[in-house]
């Protein structure tokens, strides 16, 4: 799911990614803006509230605005070098780091966000747009630009050229890759969806505790390649 890439990537490594990373997404969504009631998982409509900020003349309102993008911004820039550097040291390992960076802040923030909340509760909007920006940049690397994972206006309209194009393409194979990126977009919005539900049902119980949830989630994947891994190549030995 995180380890393979270029040609022994598959689509269902993809599904496999998409499914596990959106639902954290919609997790961290949810949880997000009910804890600061700010953006978390995009920045289109922070970049809307800078411009008026801006055209209004509170420019120290608009630069405040103008910070929530430049860590989402800071998160991806932060990933690909991370992929770049770990890449030239070791294949295995690329894709490790940004992964366990993004689990942490989110449990950093599930531990200590309630004294944030308190104090100074845009450190949790910075830091969970950073992690969204490392979560969107890492999964757009892994993918070969197939998937993105963090906000869906994008995906609905892949979704309508792919739709839109099923009355045009006529050769067989054609229409089952289209298919195929259909089924990898519906997925992506379903579990986008069912992440931001069990969020909600979360942050009912357990406050900004829940995002632990999404921290776990992806430890989870990276044990679960790894033990794939080792099974495939203790299979190959014997």
């Amino acid at each position: 799911m995180f380890a393979h890439t270029g040609k022994t990537r598959t689509s269902n490594h993809n599904l496999g990614i998409a499914s596990l990373l959106s639902f954290v997404a919609g997790l961290v969504n949810v949880v997000g803006f009910f804890s600061v009631a700010k953006l978390t998982t995009n920045v289109t409509g922070h970049f809307a509230f800078f411009v008026d900020e801006a055209f209004r003349m509170n420019y120290i309102t608009a630069f405040h605005v103008a910070l929530y993008v430049f860590f989402f911004f800071l998160g991806a820039f932060i990933s690909n070098i991370m992929v770049e550097t770990f890449s030239r040291i070791s294949e295995n390992y690329t894709y490790i780091f940004p992964v366990l960076l993004e689990a942490a802040i989110l449990a950093v923030i599930a531990l200590g966000g309630q004294v944030f909340i308190e104090s100074n509760p845009d450190i949790i909007a910075f830091s969970l747009l950073f992690a969204m920006g490392l979560q969107n940049s890492l999964v757009t690397t892994i993918s070969n630009s197939v998937v993105r994972t963090t906000h869906l206006t994008g995906l609905f309209t892949d979704m309508g050229i792919d739709f839109s194009q099923l009355f045009f393409y006529k050769s067989r194979k054609q229409k089952q890759e289209l298919l195929k990126s259909i089924k990898l977009r519906l997925t992506i919005i379903w579990m986008f969806f069912a992440g931001g539900i069990v969020g909600g049902s979360l942050f009912e119980n357990f406050g900004i505790k829940s995002l632990l949830g999404g921290a776990l989630l992806l430890l989870a994947g990276l044990l679960f390649d790894f033990i794939k891994i080792r099974l495939l190549l203790l299979k190959r030995k014997l």
